[in-house]
């Protein structure tokens, strides 16, 4: 029992003689959580900070201006297309497309056009102040050639329009977020509209019995388990039991579908549970149905909480890795994939793999790939804040 004395007995003040330790607890505990908040601040800046420094190098390429021949012999060992003295400096991909570009200008055939095409990158690592392996004599060469502006770097559009590669300058990410849009789609009609049924029937019909509580029980640990868990079934049940295309954004699409279901039912119940009890009630007093009631006037108002888990779900499930690592995702798929039954990889398994390769310009695309997923996450929070602010708006 806390005893109470007089601080003076004249004004007949009292005061708790614990009351200042209490002030001096709650002064520690707001600067504990100052502190947190600073250090939290400070390391999500030197991450973005670090991540910006290692990507912004790998939107710029280097590209070379040199004589290239069209001929028949050229043609059949691109490697003479170009001078002797710039074949050590000049990409093997730029020169592997030599037919493709002479096949859109018919016009080039049996002539010597100076034209801008990719550097080594090796050259790309030299011009960055990068770590490289250019030789003495290649080192005089790029510098000759950089007096005379006949090699300098340009926008890596290639990041943006080629698939992986073994040849680091030609590696891109296009085909990566392709088959994440593919993946993330079969993902989004399969998890959203099961996962909103299912929540509005645990919410609104299902009694409280012991088949309903087992069903909940199961949803909230299968919404806590591992996602490489997720893999394992995927792989199990889709491949292995009904022989579906192994590395298909339609297997990665309906293993994420499996891992997002929880987390879309779990977030689509708060949203229902949180529509006041009064909205139901003025729904029967009008002599409204069940159904009635429930699609007309509870789903409308739970509508932007149910995008908002949906979305920040779906997020989730872009990020993962581990379970489409389980499923064949990570692949070397140089090409985009055409449909949803085709090979494909994924953003974050593309990631993986530059980050185990060991060239500097890996380095590079990594983290600016890292950068393009990072803003596309960013981008789908964005919309589900705002969705959720129109939505709420609008009822």
């Amino acid at each position: 029992m806390i005893k109470i004395k007089k601080k003076n007995k004249k004004q007949n003040i009292f005061y708790d003689p614990t009351l200042k330790r209490r002030h001096a607890s709650s002064k520690r505990f707001k600067k504990f959580t100052l502190t947190s908040l600073i250090f939290s601040i400070a390391f999500l800046a030197f991450f973005l900070f670090d991540m910006f420094t290692k990507a912004l190098p790998a939107f710029n390429v280097a590209y070379v201006k040199v004589d290239i021949t069209f001929n028949e012999k050229s043609l059949d060992d691109t490697r003479f297309s170009v001078e002797r003295d710039l074949r050590t400096i000049v990409s093997r991909a730029a020169l592997r497309d030599l037919p493709s570009m002479l096949k859109e200008n018919p016009e080039y055939m049996n002539t010597t056009q100076n034209l801008w095409i990719l550097a080594n990158h090796q050259v790309d690592q030299y011009l960055k102040k990068h770590n490289n392996n250019l030789k003495e004599k290649e080192i005089l060469l790029v510098e000759e050639l950089k007096a005379k502006s006949l090699i300098k770097k340009k926008f890596n559009t290639v990041f943006f329009t080629n698939g992986d590669s073994k040849i680091p300058e030609n590696a891109g990410f296009l085909s990566s977020i392709i088959g994440s849009i593919l993946t993330l789609f079969i993902t989004m009609i399969i998890a959203f509209p099961i996962g909103v049924m299912t929540a509005i029937y645990l919410e609104e019909f299902a009694g409280d019995n012991k088949f309903t509580r087992f069903i909940e029980i199961n949803i909230n640990n299968l919404a806590a388990i591992p996602s490489i868990l997720f893999g394992l079934l995927g792989l199990a049940i889709f491949i292995n039991l009904f022989g579906m295309p192994r590395s298909s954004p339609l297997v990665g699409g309906l293993t994420l579908a499996l891992m997002t279901l929880p987390i879309i039912i779990v977030s689509s119940r708060a949203a229902l549970r949180a529509v006041p009890d009064s909205i139901r009630q003025a729904g029967y007093g009008l002599g409204l149905n069940k159904i009635q009631v429930t699609k007309d006037h509870v789903l409308p108002l739970a509508f932007p909480g149910i995008m908002t888990g949906s979305i920040i779900g779906l997020a989730q499930a872009m990020g993962e890795t581990a379970p489409l690592i389980i499923i064949g995702m990570i692949a070397f798929i140089p090409d985009a994939p055409a449909m949803v039954t085709s090979a494909a990889t994924v953003m974050p398994a593309q990631i993986f793999t530059w980050a185990g390769m060991p060239e500097g310009m890996y380095i590079e695309k990594t983290a600016a790939g890292i950068l393009v997923l990072l803003s596309i996450l960013i981008s789908l929070n964005a919309v589900a804040i705002y969705l959720r602010k129109k939505l709420e708006v609008k009822w």
